[in-house]
């Protein structure tokens, strides 16, 4: 059974602010984001919101880098591309694993899976162009 929640123009801005970018913001990108257009918005409304998203899995959860969590919007299955120098997160469209592989690591650590999250990490474009300067 789901909570209903109460509307809020804040609530609606700030997952509106997640599904218009790509770029796995950070509460404070999106409380930065929307600062402007809503000067009674606090940064611990995005952070209660954006948790509360999480919870109801509107939203997932990339990881933590650089100290700072970092949200995206799209929730089917993807992995991502995160640079170690600058940061950034890109979505990956991955293929699916052999089906057999999550049942294997189940059978190695006699855990049961319940996720399967793939993140690769190394040099993006931009940051290798910027080294070869």
């Amino acid at each position: 059974m789901s909570i209903a929640r109460k509307h809020s123009r804040k609530r609606d801005a700030i997952l509106e602010c997640l599904r218009c970018t790509t770029s796995h913001p950070t509460a404070e990108w999106v409380y930065t984001q929307l600062k402007p257009t809503i000067p009674d918005l606090s940064l611990a409304t995005v952070y209660r919101n954006l948790a509360m998203f999480k919870d109801e899995g509107t939203i997932d959860s990339v990881g933590v880098y650089n100290g700072l969590e970092r949200f995206d919007f799209r929730t089917d299955p993807h992995a991502h591309f995160i640079c170690r120098i600058c940061g950034a997160v890109s979505d990956i469209n991955w293929l699916e694993l052999p089906a057999d592989t999550l049942s294997e690591v189940e059978q190695q650590t006699g855990s049961k899976v319940e996720d399967c999250r793939i993140a690769v990490t190394g040099v993006c474009a931009d940051c290798a162009k910027k080294d070869a300067h």
